[in-house]
């Protein structure tokens, strides 16, 4: 390994999310790592925040960077939130061709598949924790998903 690929290796350890990266070559193994500052976290909106004592027990370490959706629900829509139980991709219904599984107006009962959340080329049907009418569908059909991010919001 030569000066311009070491210096390639510490570009790319700075360029990129990591904190550490290992390359062995020719029997001779290069480890580079990182300290990064610790990252500020922005407390969720209102809704999610947990108690104050809560957080504070809660070791820097273990911190999870604030989710990239809005999960503001205006209060009169006195709904419960079907959410993502994991990170993929949202679709609807079950194909291209079919209808989608709900629409708003709909009466669901606990335990009804309402959409899919893809992920890894397997398709997870998510099926409604509580039965009621769909009030609406806060996620538009093939758009990225986060853990805990609500999908569709049902009245009781």
């Amino acid at each position: 390994m030569n000066l311009k690929e070491l210096k390639d290796l510490v570009k790319f350890l700075d360029d990129t999310r990591f904190t550490e990266v290992e390359i062995e070559q020719e029997g001779i193994r290069v480890r580079l790592a990182q300290d990064l500052p610790p990252t500020v976290v922005a407390a969720p909106p209102a809704p999610m925040a947990a108690p104050a004592a809560q957080a504070a027990s809660v070791p820097t370490a273990w911190a999870v960077a604030a989710p990239a959706y809005d999960v503001r629900i205006p209060a009169e829509n006195n709904g419960r939130v079907v959410t993502s139980p994991i990170v993929g991709t949202f679709y609807r219904s079950p194909g291209p061709d079919k209808p989608a599984y709900v629409q708003v107006g709909d009466t669901v009962s606990k335990g009804q598949v309402v959409c899919i959340v893809e992920a890894m080329k397997l398709m997870n049907e998510i099926e409604s924790d509580f039965s009621g009418k769909v009030a609406a569908v806060l996620v538009e059909d093939g758009q990225p998903v986060e853990f805990g991010q609500p999908l569709i919001r049902i009245e009781p």
